[in-house]
């Protein structure tokens, strides 16, 4: 399946232990999303449109009113990517 570069760099991070957080119109329909990484980080490549194509496929849900969080198939459809955050030491 192809996944967009903005795709992929979302559910990588949450994927880490990110989430989406949203606000809904007075209808139910979501109208603003904030993505933040497992530190607490805004990440600024998610727009609405890139939350909607992943809501669509799947790849992220809500449960209960909850922050959208990646599922088991946005786990299997994000490449493996180094982890940027181990500073790339050799030991």
């Amino acid at each position: 399946m192809n996944i967009s570069k903005l795709e992929q760099r979302v559910l990588h991070v949450l994927a880490q232990g990110g989430a989406i957080r949203f606000d809904r119109a007075p209808n139910g329909k979501v109208v603003e999303i904030t993505c933040f990484t497992r530190d607490g980080l805004v990440l600024a490549d998610c727009s609405l449109e890139v939350f909607e194509r992943l809501r669509k496929r799947r790849f992220i849900r809500s449960v209960g009113g909850a922050a959208y969080r990646v599922t088991r198939e946005g786990v299997v459809a994000v490449r493996a990517q180094p982890d940027n955050r181990t500073g790339g030491g050799h030991a």
